[in-house]
């Protein structure tokens, strides 16, 4: 499609059958993308959706885009010739926590650390959904499944900790089911030029059902979610309460807002660039009571990768003229003497 009539959510679903678990997250989260790609403009003859291994990676499959299945962990490396190789295409990366932080660890933090410009999505449900229900990198303490089956002793990796550390210049979570949220969040990570890493909250309905109960049941999100923007204070609980760094121990404290005055209680105000809040704003859904940070929680652009290789290639091209021969034959050659070897 090369004309620039506008397109529909529709438009971006291909007529191959979705083959996920009824019920499962990876649904939403497909019909979120697919709204996001109409409403921001996107071209299907100039996006690419790679991925890797699991119920995730089947996505490209779905997207009536340029796609890529590639193999376990290694869809960061895939992504990174295409967009070497051309530039201007719109890389998404859609991986999972057991695809993107166990064997494809070490990919996922060199694309990170080089600044690619590129969409990365990671789906994370807490296990292996694929192949069956083994516990995963994100798995809690205690996770009972066939490969744990007395519960794990291993201490779960935390995504945003992982991409903060691994140099990450744009981090944001959501939820699969944050339809209202969703397309602001991934429109805000195609804006951002370089890696933007996006954690989706995503329930798997089989192996690992409501694991995120404790903070997406509607009731309780409320209390339970604290929703981030720029320049706003950091208020969740209809803005009965907020978030305060407590000065003494150097971490984020809960705090009670009477009659709206959120500045006399000491509420902080969201800060994208504050990196080091952006460590404490990731690992607070793991302490008791705290809610979970959701949004754009990190934002730090610098220049991309591709952009810098391609400025790289231009100045060492300047005045050299090309001779393929030339370069055939530079550093150690020798010629073959046909007679002297019959001789021989």
């Amino acid at each position: 499609m090369n004309d620039m009539t506008p397109l529909k959510p529709n438009d971006f679903a291909t007529d191959q059958e979705v083959r996920w678990c009824p019920g499962c997250g990876d649904y939403a989260i497909l019909k979120g993308v697919q709204r996001t790609m109409a409403e921001m403009g996107a071209r299907p003859e100039n996006t690419v959706f790679i991925s890797g291994i699991g119920c995730s990676s089947r996505f490209p499959y779905y997207m009536e885009t340029y796609g890529f299945h590639t193999i376990h962990g290694r869809a960061p490396a895939l992504a990174t010739g295409v967009k070497l190789a051309n530039p201007d295409l719109d890389v998404w990366i859609i991986t999972g926590d057991g695809d993107g932080l166990s064997i494809g660890g070490n990919h996922m933090m060199h694309v990170l650390r080089r600044n690619l410009d590129c969409q990365i999505l990671l789906f994370n449900n807490e296990i292996y959904g694929l192949t069956k229900g083994q516990y995963s990198p994100t798995s809690r303490e205690g996770t009972r499944s066939p490969s744990t089956p007395y519960g794990s002793v291993d201490h779960p990796a935390e995504p945003g900790t992982f991409a903060l550390g691994s140099g990450a210049r744009f981090i944001a979570r959501c939820i699969d089911t944050a339809q209202k949220q969703m397309p602001g969040i991934l429109k805000r990570a195609h804006a951002h030029k370089g890696a933007s890493f996006v954690e989706l909250y995503q329930n798997c309905i089989v192996y690992n059902d409501d694991v995120f109960a404790g903070f997406t049941e509607k009731k309780q999100a409320p209390f339970t979610q604290l929703w981030l923007e720029h320049g706003q204070p950091m208020l969740f609980a209809n803005g009965e309460k907020g978030i305060a760094l407590d000065a003494d121990t150097l971490s984020l404290k809960i705090v009670h807002v009477v009659d709206g005055d959120w500045e006399a209680a000491g509420v902080r105000v969201h800060d994208e660039k504050n990196r080091v809040m952006a460590g404490l704003l990731v690992a607070m859904r793991h302490n008791e009571g705290m809610p979970v940070a959701l949004g754009v929680i990190y934002e730090d652009p610098a220049p991309s990768f591709e952009e810098d290789v391609r400025t790289q290639n231009v100045e060492a091209a300047k005045g050299k003229v090309v001779d393929l021969e030339a370069l055939i034959k530079k550093g150690q050659t020798w010629e073959v003497n046909q007679k002297k070897l019959r001789e021989v």
